[in-house]
């Protein structure tokens, strides 16, 4: 390599000791294998590993932003509410009216929508939206008062009151209504709640509809004027009480679902279950309901239920479900729907095959189970949670 005093000038000033010359250090056809000259204390140039390092570096900086940015990340969607108003209904039952406790716009829901509340307890519980879809400043519920329950509506009638703040989860849509052609609408007591707002919304569809309310007495159902208003005198809605009409027969609350016709029913499980045997005979389009409490287990087996690696084991007879008796053991356990679709209780599985029932959805994976539906696959068999 000629020295450099023969270089140009322009060349001059880009040689010196502080520039890297690591490319000489490799073989040439010219001059031959070239061997780095000794390092001093002194030497100015960067260790190779050093300098390999400051060109690795942002690239696997870039690399990991890049899969953080493509990972779903959990997006809080509870909501903050204040109640507004508490104002009583019928025997029993009361509405609560809310809003968003930071003002400005609710969610937007269909009518058959609901809410999950988390109450000041702790307890999680669910109620349907019966207010107006349009309002985009409000939500109704009612709730009718258990003496005998769990606690969650004695709790609701008993400390909230305007002013008071919750968090809420939703609104979500297990008993959608969809407009279309003729419809029956049965409503059991309580169970008028998801059903009020689909009659409002088939109404103003002027779609033929019907409306069959029954309960135990007019006290005990809520909202009647605004039923009645709806009925505004057009024969649409029959109203029986088992007090003056006696209890009503499935048969007697199908009697207007003829073939073609859509029949949305609210109601207690025994009613429920009676029209779901008598539906098919009515040759109607399609049956939906909702229930405003747990399925009865049917032709369930006994099985055990241990809670953690070492933790005491459960006896879950045939009749009941793993959540009622985890439940007892464990009041604070997380549930709301009671029907394997929302999953609140789903908990992880450290041991033993599950028989699941219930949504996919709800439960996400294998190794999880909803304890409001699912049993042991095996009868006697044992289900070791991780709890």
């Amino acid at each position: 390599m000629p020295p450099t005093a023969d270089l140009p000038d322009r060349l001059k000033d880009v040689e010196g000791p502080n520039v890297s010359t690591e490319t000489e250090t490799e073989t040439s056809t010219e001059y031959g294998p070239r061997t780095p000259p000794p390092r001093s204390a002194t030497d100015p140039r960067p260790d190779p590993f050093l300098a390999l390092m400051a060109r690795v570096t942002p690239f696997l900086l870039w690399q990991s932003a890049r899969r953080k940015r493509r990972e779903p990340r959990p997006v809080d969607r509870s909501l903050r509410l204040v109640v507004t108003e508490v104002r009583p209904e019928a025997e029993d039952v009361v509405s609560l009216r809310f809003a968003a406790a930071g003002g400005g716009p609710l969610p937007g829901w269909h009518p058959g929508a609901h809410l999950d509340l988390d109450l000041p307890s702790g307890r999680r519980r669910q109620y349907s939206l019966c207010g107006d879809p349009a309002d985009p400043a409000t939500y109704r519920i009612a709730v009718r008062r258990i003496a005998d329950g769990d606690g969650g509506s004695r709790e609701i009638h008993e400390t909230l009151v305007p002013g008071a703040e919750l968090r809420a989860h939703g609104p979500r849509n297990a008993f959608a209504y969809a407009p279309g052609g003729a419809c029956l609408f049965i409503a059991g007591g309580i169970g008028v709640t998801p059903i009020l707002p689909m009659v409002r919304a088939a109404a103003a569809a002027g779609v033929d509809w019907r409306l069959v309310y029954t309960g135990r007495s007019r006290a005990t159902l809520p909202f009647l004027a605004e039923v009645d208003a709806l009925d505004g005198g057009s024969g649409r809605v029959t109203v029986r009480t088992d007090d003056t009409d006696g209890v009503p027969t499935a048969e007697l609350l199908l009697a207007d679902a003829g073939p073609g016709t859509s029949v949305y029913f609210c109601g207690p499980p025994p009613l429920i279950n009676a029209v779901r045997d008598a539906f098919p005979a009515t040759g109607a389009h399609g049956l939906h309901f909702e229930r405003f409490s747990a399925a009865p287990v049917v032709d369930g087996a006994p099985f055990e239920l241990q809670l953690g690696a070492n933790g005491p084991v459960l006896a879950v007879p045939a009749d009941r479900s793993a959540l009622s008796v985890l439940a007892e053991e464990r009041p604070e356990t997380g549930y709301s729907c009671r029907q394997g679709f929302c999953g609140t209780c789903r908990l992880p599985v450290l041991a033993g095959e599950v028989a699941h029932a219930g949504s996919a959805a709800a439960r996400r994976t294998d190794a999880n189970m909803l304890v409001c539906v699912s049993r042991a696959a095996a009868e006697g068999g044992r289900i070791t949670l991780d709890v």
